[in-house]
């Protein structure tokens, strides 16, 4: 057995209720944004992609027996998550 642990995933198909979906479809509803607390718990992103071949890397050159931290070096508070979706909106909206 491989054991792999991930940060969170984000991308296509991820579940609405989740952070990054829930802020775009409340910001385009102009609904409240969901600011967990005072927003300032960090989490790490990973691309879904990424994620797709990182366990393909440890299928296929992992060790039977070890566990796999698989991490996207991209460290964000929930807040500044929130903050650049709305720029890129914002951005969006004005072309």
């Amino acid at each position: 057995m491989i054991i792999t642990n991930s940060s969170n995933n984000y991308g296509a198909y991820q579940h609405p209720e989740k952070l990054i979906p829930l802020v775009i479809s409340n910001a385009l509803m102009g609904k409240p944004l969901p600011i967990y607390g005072d927003g300032q718990q960090i989490r790490d992103w990973l691309f879904v992609e990424e994620h797709v071949q990182a366990l393909y890397l440890v299928l296929t050159k992992g060790r039977v027996g070890e566990n796999y931290n698989i991490g996207g070096n991209c460290e964000k508070t929930n807040l500044e998550v929130v903050k650049t979706i709305c720029q890129l909106l914002e951005e969006l909206a004005a072309k």
